[in-house]
């Protein structure tokens, strides 16, 4: 039996990718969503997920320019001049370096979780923008307080395929966050693997299909990117996904038949537990 929860990353951040978001649930087949708390529009964004029954969780940041929830000055190092670093390779020197007490990430990450909740998320699950958690040192952190709050953690896992080799940088990056995923054996939290990381941002109709069809028994998610085009999303002007392959994806038909078929379960993170 096959228990898949279709989560969408970064609700909050823009409000086209919020949208998106939202039309894939009253659509499609997405079933839960993880929110960047100090988005632009993530107040309203939680509103609105509550009335159309997505489950919610934390997309804990550390990167893309976001604001701390913690207050700026307690965060210093972590958020210099009050904003996150880039991305994930600018994070990754500094926290590998160093330069970043692990004091102050533990802070952030319980503060985000607590201003979900103000906002009035019933938070049931937790993961990390860029999958940031599976950094050395970072998961214990992230995995304690999945523990303190009972809460599950998304665990990426995928194995490398033949097909990779047509996007050697996806590659590359999916490798390293799966061989990290393998190497923290001293599980704590409870750990749900994960699918679709390799296509992050181009998981259209034809690859998620595929990913179902080989979805073994238990408990997963796929993480999906839904959403309607941005243009240029000023938190970080580089990123270019294809949010609305990915949003055809979850409205998609043939999506709908392959779920039926193999009589897979969609559920919230909530009924995982």
């Amino acid at each position: 039996m096959v228990r898949l929860v279709l989560n969408a990353d970064d609700l909050g951040l823009h409000p086209r990718i919020d949208e998106g978001i939202f039309r894939a649930r009253e659509e499609g087949v997405l079933t839960s969503t993880t929110v960047l708390v100090t988005g632009r529009t993530a107040r309203f964004a939680i509103d609105r997920a509550n009335a159309l029954g997505l489950g919610l969780g934390v997309h804990l940041c550390l990167t893309t320019h976001l604001a701390p929830a913690a207050e700026a000055r307690d965060v210093r190092w972590l958020a210099p001049g009050g904003r996150f670093r880039k991305n994930w390779a600018e994070l990754s020197m500094a926290w590998l370096g160093g330069l970043i007490p692990r004091d102050e990430v533990a802070l952030e990450f319980a503060a985000q979780l607590a201003r979900a909740r103000a906002m009035g998320a019933q938070v049931d699950h937790l993961d990390t923008h860029q999958h940031l958690h599976l950094l050395p040192g970072l998961a214990p952190i992230v995995e304690a307080l999945a523990v303190r709050e009972g809460l599950p953690l998304r665990w990426p896992r995928e194995r490398p395929q033949v097909r990779w080799l047509a996007h050697p940088g996806s590659a590359a990056k999916t490798a390293l966050i799966s061989g990290l995923a393998r190497a923290q054996r001293n599980e704590q939290a409870k750990r749900v693997r994960a699918w679709g990381v390799f296509e992050s941002g181009r998981l259209n109709v034809t690859r998620l299909v595929r990913l179902l069809e080989k979805l073994p028994d238990g408990d997963h998610e796929i993480v999906m990117h839904p959403g309607l085009a941005p243009g240029v999303v000023s938190e970080d002007p580089s990123w270019r996904y294809d949010w609305e392959a990915e949003l055809e994806a979850l409205t998609s038909p043939a999506v709908t038949d392959v779920i039926a078929r193999r009589n897979i379960e969609l559920v919230r993170y909530s009924q995982l537990a």
